[in-house]
């Protein structure tokens, strides 16, 4: 379908729809669902969606429409007209509208919306008639004048708050609802009054530049600051655009008898079975997300829990919300998950405005996928396919010690659980560039908005002072991982002076507080926290997802600890054992610098004669600790300057305290000194110069495995790893050497035992002749994608960073390449180099041990690959089972 004749708009409402669910792609997730909620027969205002297309189209062509798309957009305007019996722009009976966005992923808080659209100086006379409520109607056009003039003419939003507040303050008043129509009147005066002063010109009163202008912003909404970091942080492509959504405006501002709520079908939190939300009584939907207004509860129970004095929604308007607790009940069952809908009441009646599968914790995603599935509504297939793996990140982090002592100082909602430590902080910038250098900071904020996102994301933790649990931080939080304490009303923030005030205590910024998401309390200094036991849904899905995954996943470890947590969480044996890090002990550092120290080979193997009962020691540990499973080992990969003193002070320092040579150890400094260590003298090149280090480490390694192998316990297979090879050469010269040392070890031992020889595939030239490197004697191939990426891209990953954030926002980079896996260039070495080395060997072993080892994208790349295995971080072991799963479905 070429431009000129493509569909940009399609209708909904009035009991039909031109669109579906399934068009999520087109219409974006909203647009798609109001839909969808059209055909089921539920009550939604009437509307049309704008689709993702036409903002492609409009960023594709300089920001221009489609030719087509004003006719297209004013007969759907025409069908809200027929089904509402309203005109858009007439003064005695107008038609309002809200606009806004909604791209395919859901994106809360992030793009732009504007409501009450359509209201100017006459129109809101007619709306004050046809309503009978002059008060409902100056209440919306200063609702109107402020939203439009913040989104779509980029006025700072505080000034009119400003405004308002000394209108508050001069009539003796604090809340909204107090307002009387004369002082709406007043106060909408003084906001045309500012428009006109800060742009040189009137606030807009033509409903059609006003529509256009709103289209126009959400659009550009799509490439500001706050949505293109979310969509760095949730992988989602700028690519995909987002859908304009335009339906006429129903009111929950028309008295005690209207409303409006935001719901989820179960708790979003805790997955509960049970609806849970908020609602506010004579209000619009901006009021409850914002934080303005501390919200009420939907239900008497959830009321009675919170402590609440405020009637629920479920004993304010009992009929309203019979109905309503009917369609979310229904929308579940529809959709098969638990859904998070919007909801306004007008003068009594119930109008569905959104409903999507919620945001919610890992802990919430666990128990409501097993619960569904342990209930037939969905598979166990489904179950697995439903929890974001990364999100369990979140069940892998210390909580709370029940017994540590409590200096409670706050008490706010539980809006996002677990809990954190850290320094305050007032600033979501100050957050992040804190974060950024390794601080844990605690975002303490009156309330979170959108332009708080990457402080939000770099904080342990979030504290405001106002907002419900369905507020933006609240929202945010859970879907971060984040704990987070909202409506923490009795805290006063001084954010100028940098400090917060609570019953006569005051903390400033730098200070440590600690905040328990879970109960809502916010604790002085640092207290206590225990590791998460990883049992029930978690262990439930887990085990589903073992059964359908083909990958095996292994971890990164090289210290006991390292090795018994990831078996704790389920790994299947150590795919990078790096033994440099063996080498940094106090207890062998002087022995290694004797080592390079030395004249010759005689002093080399003395000193490394040294070494070697650590290191066997170390594997003894290891081999113990895996019970069998497969323990890869890499032998010595960096530069022998790493393990030397830098500064003169550092090496006077050492040579007093080991007896070394200063001058000795100054000059050998020097000697080692390379301009580019990374493609330096390091990995199996050390092996070649000097095979001494690594005759001594692998027999360190099948001496331990002996040990093992004696003493009854499940014998150990050790894979040793040659890192940074390139030609096959290079490999049959170690390999030879392995075989001889280990072959000496076992005859001296009289112990039969297996042991397999490979290498790191690290270096471009190494994936290309994969063919060699098996031929050479390699039985196994693990890809180390860290460096990898490194050599294929020529970009240091520890300098990286000074400009990959450019790369990334001009979107020459999707993603960061040291975090997900480049598919297209180093993917491609990777196929290359497994379909070339197992022509020659078919049985070789394949696996990734590079970081991208615990990234879930990279994960599905490894299995559509045809690796044998992943290597990550411990903690990344759970996420990396439940990827593996993912990828092994996606396959079928």
């Amino acid at each position: 379908m070429t431009a000129e004749n493509t569909r940009w708009v399609y209708s909904f409402g009035g009991g039909g729809a031109d669109g579906e669910a399934g068009m999520k792609n087109l219409l974006g997730g909203k647009g798609a669902n109001l839909a969808e909620m059209a055909k089921l027969g539920l009550p939604v205002p009437p509307g049309f969606t704008v689709t993702t297309e036409a903002c492609v189209h409009y960023y594709a062509n300089g920001k221009q429409y489609p030719a087509e798309l004003a006719e297209q957009v004013n007969a759907g305007l025409a069908k809200v007209e027929q089904i509402t019996g309203k005109t858009f722009g007439d003064t005695a009976n107008p038609l309002l509208v809200s606009v806004r966005s909604g791209a395919r992923a859901s994106m809360p808080g992030m793009m732009d919306t504007v409501l009450n659209l359509g209201l100017n100086d006459e129109t809101v006379s007619g709306l004050a008639k046809l309503s009978g409520d002059e008060r409902f109607a100056f209440d919306s056009y200063r609702r109107f004048i402020q939203m439009y003039s913040n989104v779509v003419l980029d006025l700072d939003h505080h000034m009119f708050e400003e405004i308002l507040d000394d209108h508050k303050d001069s009539l003796g008043v604090s809340v909204d609802t107090a307002l009387t129509a004369d002082n709406w009147k007043a106060v909408v005066a003084d906001y045309k009054t500012a428009v006109a002063r800060e742009l040189g010109r009137p606030f807009p009163q033509d409903p059609q530049e006003q529509l256009w202008g709103a289209i126009g912003a959400v659009f550009a909404s799509w490439m500001n600051d706050r949505a293109k970091f979310y969509r760095r942080m949730h992988d989602i492509p700028e690519a995909w655009g987002t859908a304009v959504n335009i339906q006429s405006m129903v009111f929950g501002n028309m008295g005690d008898s209207s409303a409006t709520g935001v719901a989820f079908t179960r708790n979003p939190s805790t997955g509960d079975n049970r609806l849970y939300g908020e609602f506010l009584i004579n209000a619009q939907g901006e009021d409850v997300v914002a934080g303005i207004r501390t919200p009420q509860s939907l239900t008497k129970v959830a009321r009675e829990e919170m402590g609440d004095v405020a009637p629920s929604m479920e004993e304010a308007l009992p009929e309203v919300f019979g109905q309503f607790r009917d369609v979310a009940i229904k929308l579940e069952a529809h959709y098969r998950d638990m859904q998070d809908v919007e909801f306004t009441v007008e003068q009594g009646r119930l109008w569905m405005l959104q409903t999507r599968n919620g945001k919610r914790t890992a802990k919430a995603a666990l128990k409501i996928a097993v619960e569904m599935a342990e209930g037939g509504v969905i598979t166990r297939e489904e179950a697995v396919a439903r929890v974001e793996p990364a999100a369990l990140d979140q069940l892998l982090h210390p909580t709370i010690d029940p017994s540590a002592e409590r200096d409670v100082v706050a008490k706010g909602l539980p809006a996002s659980p677990g809990a954190a430590t850290g320094k305050v902080v007032f600033d979501a910038d100050e957050a992040e560039k804190l974060g950024s250098a390794g601080e844990a900071v605690i975002l303490v904020r009156e309330e979170t908005s959108p332009e708080d996102i990457h402080g939000m994301h770099a904080a342990r933790g979030i504290i405001t002072a106002r907002g419900g649990m369905t507020s933006h931080a609240a929202v945010v939080a859970r879907g971060m991982g984040r704990p987070c304490v909202s409506g923490a009303g009795e805290i006063g923030i001084y954010p100028k002076e940098g400090l917060f005030r609570v019953r006569g205590r005051e903390f400033k910024a730098g200070d440590i507080v600690t905040i328990d998401g879970s109960t809502g309390e916010v604790l002085s200094g640092s207290v206590k926290m225990i590791e998460p036991e990883l049992t029930g849904d978690f262990a439930q899905l887990m085990e589903w997802a073992d059964g359908v995954r083909r990958l095996k996943v292994r971890a990164n470890a090289e210290t006991p600890l390292d090795a018994k947590t990831a078996r704790g969480f389920g790994a299947e044996g150590i795919g990078l054992c790096r033994t440099e890090h063996m080498f940094f002990d106090d207890t062998r550092i002087a022995a290694v610098r004797e080592m390079i120290l030395a004249d010759d080979e005689a002093g080399r193997r003395a000193a490394l004669a040294k070494i070697a009962p650590f290191q066997k020691a170390d594997f003894v540990e290891l081999f113990t600790i895996m019970e069998g499973l497969p323990v890869t080992v890499r032998l010595l990969d960096p530069p022998l300057h790493e393990f030397l003193p830098h500064s003169e002070a550092d090496l006077a320092a050492v040579a007093a305290a080991t007896g070394l040579d200063a001058a000795k150890l100054m000059r050998r400094a020097r000697e080692l000194h390379e301009t580019n260590p990374m493609l330096g003298h390091r990995g199996c090149r050390l092996g070649v110069s000097y095979p001494e280090i690594y005759e001594m480490q692998v027999r360190a390694i099948i001496e331990a495995a002996c040990e093992i192998a004696k003493s009854g316990k499940p014998a150990p297979v050790p894979e040793i790893m040659h890192p940074l090879v390139a030609k096959g050469e290079e490999m049959k010269f170690l390999r030879a050497l392995t075989d001889r040392t280990a072959k000496a070890v076992l005859a001296e031992q009289g112990v039969e035992l297996e042991y397999q020889v490979g290498t790191m595939i690290e270096l471009p030239r190494a994936a290309l002749r994969a063919a060699d490197l098996a031929e050479a004697g390699a039985e196994f191939f693990s890809f180390g994608t860290n460096d990898l990426t490194q050599t294929t891209f020529g970009i240091s990953r520890d300098d990286a960073g000074k400009f990959l954030g450019a790369y990334i926002d001009k979107g020459i980079f999707e993603k960061d390449p040291f975090v997900s896996l480049d598919q297209e260039g180093v993917g491609d070495l990777v196929r290359i180099a497994a379909e070339r080395g197992r022509a020659v060997k078919s049985g070789l072993k394949l696996g990734i041990c590079g970081e991208h080892g615990g990234d879930p994208a990279s994960i599905q790349f490894c299995e559509q690959v045809g690796l044998d295995y992943v290597s990550c971080s411990p903690f990344r072991v759970p996420i990396a089972r439940l990827a593996a799963a993912q990828a092994a479905l996606a396959k079928t």
